[in-house]
């Protein structure tokens, strides 16, 4: 896979049980359990404040856990620290680099802090300022780069190592739509080469566009855990969205619809858009059928899951951008 400690695809790339850490009287994490698979992308999200930084800062050996257990890639956190620390590299909120520096200095320094010699650091460099897109920038002040470009180099700064497991804790935030989606297909080239992710984020569209499994966290707690879709439908069905060609069929549809799926129907009169619960999507078969024995024509239909946005709200208790900011 990559250098360094060995790493095997069988292995979990972190197993944690019963994480607890507190500052004072106050559990910024609260008994966490979390299983990554090696070679994914694993998305925690959770409002500012409910321990995602916390987790990482363990997990990562930056602090150190008050009680339970964890494993990265089969070492413990605490015992095997060093080992650990040659396996991760870590992207926070905010860049690490140095604003007096070129974007090719800071490499270099990251390369040397890493025990490369000066030649390799800066052919290091210069491969991840190509591949991230700053090669013409190599030499600017720092203090001339957008926001785009600093979380770009400070993501190119934990890959020095190239470490096989990634911290990325809300990499794009404040990054604008289109630097967003190039830190997007970084993070998924990363896994193609054989990286783990771990990914804290508040933005759902994000979690949904990449994670392969998603942990949420609130109060310090891993309230729910699972794929995307499993998230979507553990708060409900989803929803049937059908417009009949002729709007004056609208009536005869929905008393169609609604035999067909055995719910309740409700219809847009604006745009004579019918919507009804559907527990089961095979059963849009069934209304097809019916609704061709009525000759009932059809414009357009569509199933709709729940959204992520709703998951969390549902879950919380709370919108994900509407709580206060983390302070550990």
């Amino acid at each position: 896979m990559r250098r360094g400690t060995l790493v095997t695809m069988n292995t979990p790339a972190i197993e944690a049980h019963g994480l607890v850490k507190k500052f004072g009287s106050f559990r910024a994490v609260d008994g966490v359990d979390l299983l990554v698979p090696t070679g994914s992308v694993y998305g925690v999200l959770g409002p500012n404040g409910a321990g995602k930084t916390t987790t990482v800062k363990m997990l990562a050996t930056l602090l150190r856990p008050d009680a339970g257990e964890a494993k990265i890639f089969g070492y413990d956190v605490i015992k095997d620290a060093v080992a650990v620390r040659s396996m991760v590299g870590v992207t926070g909120q905010y860049a690490s680099v140095d604003e007096d520096l070129t974007a090719s200095e800071n490499l270099e320094v990251f390369g040397r802090l890493l025990g490369l010699s000066a030649r390799q650091a800066k052919a290091r460099g210069s491969d991840l300022l190509e591949e991230f897109s700053l090669t013409e920038a190599a030499n600017r002040p720092l203090k001339e780069f957008s926001g785009g470009m600093r979380r770009r180099l400070d993501l190119a700064s934990s890959l020095i190592a190239t470490p096989p497991l990634l911290f990325l804790d809300e990499p794009t935030t404040g990054l604008d739509p289109r630097t967003r989606s190039q830190m997007w297909e970084t993070i998924r080239h990363l896994v193609s080469e054989g990286a783990t992710v771990l990914l804290t984020t508040q933005y759902l569209d994000e979690a949904d566009q990449l994670a392969d499994r998603i942990a949420v966290i609130d109060h310090g707690k891993v309230i729910a855990d699972g794929t995307s879709s499993e998230l979507k439908r553990s708060i409900g069905s989803s929803t049937l969205i059908l417009t009949p060609a002729d709007r004056e069929h609208a009536a005869d549809a929905m008393a169609v619809v609604e035999r067909a799926l055995g719910e309740n129907v409700t219809l847009s009169p604006e745009a004579g858009r019918i919507s009804a619960p559907l527990s089961d999507p095979d059963l849009v078969t069934n209304v097809l059928v019916a609704l061709r024995e009525k000759n009932i024509g059809i414009a357009e239909l569509t199933v709709a899951q729940p959204t992520l946005d709703e998951v969390f709200l549902t879950i919380t208790g709370k919108p994900a951008d509407d709580s206060p900011e983390e302070a550990a």
